[in-house]
This record gives structure tokens, C-alpha cells and sequence, in this order.
């Protein structure tokens, strides 16, 4: 552990920041240089995990330092032999003398050749764009793909079933290369501003993670796609005004709510070039969307989803790739909201298909036929399915996540696809926490990764049936010791009563902890249903909230009802329509509670912070509980629901004209005038998620009332405000300030 620097030193001086509460910094104290600039706590895993045909084979991506490239390593499951598979030397170009950084790599059907992804850049949130290489590894051959195309413009590049040809998206076009000539046919000429093949506009991959936009059909004959216009699209703009002596503008198309969105449709060319063919879905497609479509395996036919705009019908359609023609198998409806899931694996020679629902008030797994007239319930129980991992035909067994009795933790557990019999848990009943596994097809074998919120991961070798583990990868033993170094207090979990329900929820104390004083409390709030805070997972250590326990903070979190917890559909549900209501009563209500129960806690000095829809939440309970919440930090929060973009929002609170009360009663900007402790506004100017926008709107609001506050704003910085140079430790103090002056 560094000790605290000079430089530093002064800095506190200058900025009037404790270094802590509780005395000098030491070998035991934490520092935020160390948190977000030394990485003096890294946590190894291990990257991009592929079994291979044979199950008795893995594959991963390891860093070869002397090269300063990634490696493709191969490992036998039983024995554990290693062997580099594709080695630096095998990665250097003709023309080159280094080796190509390997980002990701997918295998053909046959696994003699490899598909390399490099040279990345991100598009929004994720890494998409880049160059493609492909390695054949039976002559060593290695060359670039799409060469004439821009440099890095290459996305979701695929083989085709045989492996002879690669399909790819530039610039909103798609392409197939025959790889034996490296001819390149271009199946779509319009894309551009307005239309996009292949890919998707911004809402789409942001609330339906829909990004890779075509697939091949089985005889690799056909290319099946989407196609967006974006036309009539509200554009948005971002301004970078960093990069150049002008302001530079960065438009998108980007629905909020209640607005038009773009029309999507799915599209049939053949792999050779020629006219697009069109299914007719049914349903305006600017108020529908089509959330899925995937190839039904050994037949001409996909299978589509299709989301009503209000989000709370799902038509399944099956469609013919000859004919075009489509038939609805099967509807799911709620009153509330559907979410899409990835669940969808073929049984029984490809005459049934898993299918997940909460139609029994609980997230479970289904059979159902291809003419969607069989349905069967395959997983039972009061408990939600978090995950599916494996589906094992021969042995008749789904394997799949779940925590019947801790929504903070998940475990491994198994059922028959019969669906008889009960619940069978795997994962040990002395490994308390969250378990993952990357299992092989037949289910023999698995990565597991055992972590909690005081142990970093462990990750081994197991077999599934007796959860053997047969060897450890990885345990992480250096950040484990120097974890237990620093003077840390572990993170516990308790539960919340606020009358109608129990919220679960945690806190850290200052490593001091003496019960007889009082301390003052930070609440870390996110409480929205895209996820949930009050988790039994290492998440790095969660070092900033043990860095704040450091300072003399109690730090404690809670969920309310409605996160991304598996307690239920009615959990989940009970929000609709009152997005930023209910959760904000349930936070207040929390923290009187926990007031009430816990003497050391200063009812004085209490605060609250969070970001993003945590930014929004702290906002509601600063400005509609200020008897409680006496300072807050809300950071890239949406100040008002009708700027956030139309697929989320109107999931979870329909259409603004048909739920006026509810738009206006859980936007924090109308609740502004009721502002009455210490508030600090943080945003990123260039956030393509939750708009700069939103923050200025609310600045304006608190002028109007005459309110003061505090604002930061981050220039050309996303809603991740980690962009450029000394962002992210920049943030944190500035945070550790203004708790330090004002709780």
C-alpha cells in the first residue's frame, strides 16, 4: 500500500479535504490515487472463454507481456495441459513485425479457422467497430478482411456455415468476402444517415442490446438482416467544444419519449447479391419493435419477436425464408411490462424451443412447440430463474442460476426438462455468495467463479455433477492479502421492515467502529429496475465506499421495490407507472427506519448519492424528503422522464399523455422548489444516454426557485465520466470534498 504523496498532500491542503477522520494516512488507509490511477487493485479473470466441439477442450485470450499481445490458449478440461494455440508469431501480418492486438476471436464450425477481432473502437457503450482478421491455422495463413473498406470500420463480422466466406457491416452496408479470392460482394447500398443495415440505431442496443443486426441462414445461401429508418427520428446533438478552436456538433437519432421511432423491418438477400425480400410484419413498425430474430436450426425459417410499443405484449412469429410468409406461434402479455430474454435453445430434433416467462408470477422456464401449440413449464417453484447455463438433451437436465432464499446471492441449480421432480442445487451450501459458471455443451465440465462481497473471485476447473473442482485457475490471492491489509470493515447485510415489505440492504462502518458515538451516514442509491445495488459480489472491492467507511461514513444501501432483484414478478411490477414514486417512498421509508434502529447514526448528517437513475433518485429524496436527506451528490441523473429515450420510459411508465400524473409526480425537476439541504450536480457534456440537457434544465429550475446548489460539469465526457486524462480520480475527489465541507 503507497502512502499518500506530496503532491497530494498539498492538494488537500489547497482543497481543504481530509485525508480522514480518524487520523494520518497509513499502510491500513486507502487512498484514491491507489483506487483510480495506481490500479494497485487489480483482480484477475480470465478472458473470452470458448468450449470447444469436443467439450473436452477450452479456449481463452492471455496477455503475452514480451510481446505486448493477446495469445490464444487452448487447455485440455481433465488433464489441464496447456498448449498456446495461436502464439504471437503466428499473429504478425505479412507485411508487419508485431503481433495484432487480439480483442476477440470467434472459431468456424470446423475450428481450423480463427476470426480475429482488432484495433477496436467503441461505439456508444461497447467496443463494435474495428478490423477483422482471419487465421487459418492448418497452413498458418493470416489476412485482413473488408481491406478496401475504411480502416476500423468492420462490425460483427461472422463465417458463414462452411467457413469459405465472412459477412460483415461497414458504415451501415452489408458485405460477404469469399475468403479463398477475397472477393467482396455488397448486398446493401443505402445505408448512411438515414437508413443502417446490420446494426441498429441508439435505443435499440441500449434497451434491447441489439447490436449485431444480420445472420446467415443454415445453407449460408441467405443473409437475414435489419433495416432501421431513422427518419422522423428526433436528432440530438452533442457539442465537443475541446477538439477544436469551433464547436463541433455530433448529431444522432435519438427517440425520447413519446416521440416518433425509427421503423424497423427484417430483411431476406441472397449471399451473392440481388433484391431484398421483406416480411410484412403486422403492426406500424415506428410502434413496434422487432426485439429478436434468429435462424430456426436445419430449416428455412427465423423465428421473430415482436414488442407492441407499450412493451407489454410479445407476438412470436415464425418465418419462411423461401415463401416470406409469417405465422404468430405464440403471445405473451402482461399487464405491466415484458422483458426480452436470451433463453432460447431447440430441443428434441428442433420441434420445441425453451422459452422464458413470468406468466405464474414467477421468472421460469418453458417448452414450447414450433407450432406454439404445446407448452410445457419446465423449471417450478416460488424463485425466479436469473440465468440459464446449459441445456443438457441427452441427460435431460436444464442447469441455470437462481437464489431461492437470498436475492443478493446465486447459485447453480438443475431440473429435469420433463419437468418433474424438484429443484436440484449444485453450487455448495458452504460457498455463500454468487457462483457463475462457463459450461461445456454436455455438461461435464465448467469455469466456475465463486466470489462475495469480502472475497475476490475464485475461479476453477470443476466437473458439474459432484462440483469437483478439479483445479484453480485463478484465486486472486495477491488482491486477497492485500485486501485483508487494509483496516477494512466487511460489508454486511441485513434487512429493512418498512411495514408492507422487507427490503434487503448493507452497510460498511468505519474500521474504528465504536458504537457509543454518532457517525454520519451516506446512502448509495441506484433503486430503478434496470439493476440493483445490494448484491453479495466483490465488484472490485467496492473500494470507494470502504475508502468513505474510512473516513468515519457509515455507508449503507437499499433496495427498494421494483430493482432488478429475483423476488417475483410482483416486485418487479409494482412500479409501473410510478417510476421515482414508489422507490423514492421506499428509500425515505428505509432510512427513518434504519434512523430509528441503529443510536450511532447522526440524524444530522445524513446523505445520499447515486448515478445515472441513482442521480434521479437521490434527487427525488433530496427535494420530497428533505427532513431526512440533508446532502446529496446526483450525478447523469434524468431530471425529467420526457428526455429519457422512449423504449425505457415508456416500459416502465407508458405514454406521457396517457400517465400525465405519473411523468410529472416522478420527475424530480417538479419537486425542485422543495430543495433545502446541500445538493451537488455532476454531468458529463457529452453524454449520448442521459443528456447534458437534463442537467441544465434542472439548473435552470433551481435559479427560477432560487435554490443554491453546487454544479460540475465534465466536458466531452459520456455518462460513464471516465473519458481523458485524471477524469475518473478527479470525480472522486471532488465527491470526497463536498461530503468532507458539507456532512
Amino acid at each position: 500500500m503507497k502512502h499518500i504523496t506530496s503532491l497530494y498532500a498539498i492538494l488537500v491542503l489547497v482543497l481543504g479535504t481530509a485525508v480522514s477522520l480518524q487520523g494520518q494516512a497509513s499502510e491500513t488507509t486507502l487512498s484514491l490515487e491507489d483506487i483510480y490511477k495506481n490500479g494497485t487493485y487489480p483482480t484477475r479473470s480470465y478472458r473470452s472463454v470458448r468450449w470447444m466441439e469436443d467439450s473436452q477442450h477450452y479456449t481463452t485470450l492471455e496477455t503475452n507481456r514480451e510481446r505486448a499481445c493477446s495469445e490464444i490458449v487452448r487447455y485440455n478440461a481433465k488433464s489441464g495441459e496447456r498448449e498456446v494455440l495461436v502464439g504471437a508469431d503466428q499473429l504478425v501480418p505479412a507485411q508487419g513485425t508485431d503481433p495484432l492486438d487480439v480483442r476477440d476471436y470467434q472459431w468456424s464450425s470446423d475450428n481450423n479457422k480463427l476470426l480475429l477481432f482488432t484495433n477496436t473502437q467503441r461505439v456508444w457503450r461497447y467496443h463494435t467497430r474495428g478490423d477483422y482478421w482471419v487465421l487459418d491455422l492448418p497452413s498458418g495463413d493470416l489476412h485482413q478482411v473488408g481491406v478496401s473498406l475504411p480502416s476500423s470500420s468492420l462490425m460483427f463480422a461472422k463465417f458463414s456455415p462452411d467457413g469459405s466466406r465472412v459477412g460483415y457491416v461497414s458504415e451501415h452496408n452489408i458485405f460477404v468476402e469469399l475468403l479463398g479470392n477475397g472477393a467482396i460482394t455488397q448486398l446493401t447500398r443505402d445505408g448512411g444517415e438515414r437508413y443502417v443495415n446490420g446494426t441498429f440505431d441508439w435505443v435499440y442496443e441500449e434497451e434491447f442490446s441489439c447490436r449485431d443486426g444480420f445472420r446467415w441462414s443454415n445453407d449460408g445461401e441467405k443473409i437475414i438482416y435489419w433495416h432501421s429508418d431513422t427518419e422522423g427520428t428526433g436528432t440530438f446533438y452533442l457539442i465537443n467544444n475541446l477538439d477544436s478552436i469551433y464547436s463541433i456538433p455530433m448529431p444522432f437519432p435519438y427517440p425520447k419519449v413519446g416521440t416518433t421511432n425509427s421503423a424497423v423491418k427484417l430483411g431476406v438477400v441472397a449471399a451473392t447479391g440481388g433484391t431484398t425480400l421483406w416480411f410484412d410484419v403486422p403492426g406500424d413498425p415506428r410502434n413496434h419493435y422487432l426485439v429478436r430474430m434468429e435462424v430456426v436450426p436445419d430449416a428455412e425459417e427465423v423465428i421473430i419477436q415482436q414488442l407492441n410499443r407499450l412493451q407489454n405484449t410479445n407476438k412470436v412469429w415464425i418465418g419462411n425464408l423461401e415463401t416470406m410468409a409469417l405465422e404468430n406461434i405464440l403471445t405473451e402479455t402482461d399487464e405491466a411490462f415484458l422483458d426480452v430474454h436470451d433463453d432460447l435453445v431447440w430441443l428434441e430434433g428442433n420441434r420445441f424451443f425453451t422459452w422464458t416467462s413470468e406468466r405464474d408470477g414467477w421468472r421460469h422456464l418453458y417448452k414450447v412447440s414450433l407450432d406454439g401449440k404445446e407448452i410445457s413449464q419446465v423449471t417450478q417453484g416460488e424463485f425466479d430463474v436469473v440465468s440459464l447455463n446449459c441445456i443438457n438433451p441427452k441427460s435431460g437436465y436444464v442447469y441455470y442460476i437462481a437464489s431461492p432464499d437470498d436475492p443478493t446471492q446465486r447459485y447453480l441449480y438443475r431440473s429435469r426438462l420433463d419437468g418433474l421432480g424438484a429443484p436440484e442445487r449444485i453450487s455448495p451450501a458452504e460457498q455463500q455468495g454468487q457462483h457463475r459458471y462457463v459450461m461445456s455443451d454436455d455438461a461435464k465440465w465448467a469455469l466456475h467463479t465463486f466470489e462475495n462481497a469480502n472475497t475476490p473471485p475464485v475461479i476453477s476447473l470443476m466437473e458439474v455433477k459432484s462440483h469437483k473442482v478439479i483445479r484453480v485457475m485463478e484465486d486472486n490471492q495477491k488482491i486477497k492479502e492485500k485486501y485483508a491489509g487494509l483496516d477494512l470493515s466487511p460489508k454486511e447485510f441485513f434487512k429493512v421492515d418498512i411495514g408492507d415489505v422487507e427490503l434487503d440492504a448493507w452497510m460498511i462502518k468505519p474500521a474504528a467502529f465504536d458504537p457509543e458515538k454518532r457517525y454520519p451516514l451516506i446512502f448509495y442509491v441506484y433503486g430503478e429496475p434496470a439493476g440493483a445495488t445490494v448484491q453479495d459480489s466483490w465488484g472490485g472491492g467496492d473500494l470507494w465506499h470502504h475508502y468513505l467507511a474510512q473516513q468515519g461514513y457509515v455507508v449503507i444501501s437499499v433496495d427498494n421495490r421494483g430493482t432488478a432483484a429475483p423476488r417475483g414478478k410482483a416486485w418487479r411490477n409494482s412500479i409501473y407507472e410510478q417510476i421515482g414514486v414508489l422507490a423514492a417512498k421506499d428509500q425515505a421509508a428505509a432510512a427513518q427506519k434504519i434512523l430509528d434502529t441503529y443510536s450511532f447514526l447522526d440524524r444530522e448528517r445524513v446523505g445520499i448519492w447515486g448515478w445515472s437513475g441513482g442521480g434521479s433518485m437521490t434527487l427525488n429524496c433530496m427535494f420530497r424528503f428533505s427532513g431526512i436527506y440533508k446532502t446529496g451528490i446526483a450525478i447523469a441523473f434524468v431530471s425529467h422522464q420526457k428526455l429519457y429515450d422512449s423504449a425505457y420510459q415508456e416500459r416502465y411508465m407508458g405514454l406521457p399523455d396517457e400517465n400525465k400524473e405519473g411523468f410529472h409526480q416522478g420527475s424530480p425537476i417538479n419537486h425542485a422548489s422543495k430543495l433545502e439541504g446541500k445538493l451537488l450536480l455532476i454531468h458529463g457534456t457529452a453524454d449520448d444516454n442521459v443528456h447534458y440537457q437534463s442537467f441544465e434544465m434542472l439548473v435552470d429550475e433551481l435559479i427560477k426557485q432560487d435554490k443554491l446548489f453546487d454544479m460540475f460539469s465534465y466536458p466531452m465526457r459520456t455518462h460513464a465520466i471516465r473519458e481523458r486524462e485524471n477524469t475518473s480520480l478527479h470525480l472522486r475527489r471532488t465527491m470526497a470534498r463536498y461530503w468532507q465541507e458539507n456532512l
